[in-house]
């Protein structure tokens, strides 16, 4: 069954917008590599790969309906943060966005009475539920520490176990 233009063009805007949270969380990273915090840049580094497998996972979907997979440029992201409290203040707000992003994909499936990319889009909408969950806990565990050095140093240390699990974030069937 053929997507209709409506929602491959709605897709083709949240791959975009994937490879944006892609660019925003590698320069969150360079940012973090910066002051020294290479742990919180380890799993900024990990939030962008999962970011890419979620546009790569909307790309192959859209070929799968007999789509077309339009690419548009990527705006650049922020490169200045005040404090990696900032930097996670900011990651929050931003997968906040991508929820609201994805909840309209899913009430446009439903205007559209396209059920199939309705049902695909759920595993997005059960994603962000976690993505902001874990952007959250970072947030209050920073809250807690205030810029206390040993503090930051015990988060860089458990940020910095964080890996990528390719296979989880890309499975599609």
């Amino acid at each position: 069954m053929e997507i209709n233009k409506t929602m491959q063009d709605a897709l083709n805007k949240q791959i975009n917008a994937e490879f944006y949270s892609a660019y925003l969380y590698m320069a969150m990273s360079a940012y973090s590599e910066s002051i020294n915090l290479p742990g919180f840049a380890n799993w900024l580094k990990m939030q962008a790969q999962e970011e890419i497998s979620h546009g790569m996972k909307i790309y192959e979907y859209i070929f799968s309906r007999a789509g077309k997979v339009i690419l548009d440029k990527i705006e650049q992201p922020q490169t200045e943060w005040k404090s990696i409290q900032e930097v996670f203040n900011d990651t929050y707000e931003h997968e906040k966005k991508v929820t609201e992003l994805i909840n309209n994909l899913v009430d446009l499936s439903r205007e559209e009475k396209d059920k199939a990319t309705e049902l695909f889009l759920q595993w997005f909408v059960t994603e962000q539920v976690e993505e902001e969950d874990s952007a959250d806990e970072i947030v209050q565990k920073l809250k807690r520490v205030n810029e206390d050095p040993n503090g930051l140093m015990i988060l860089d240390a458990e940020m910095a176990k964080r890996v990528f699990n390719h296979a989880q974030n890309t499975e599609t069937k």
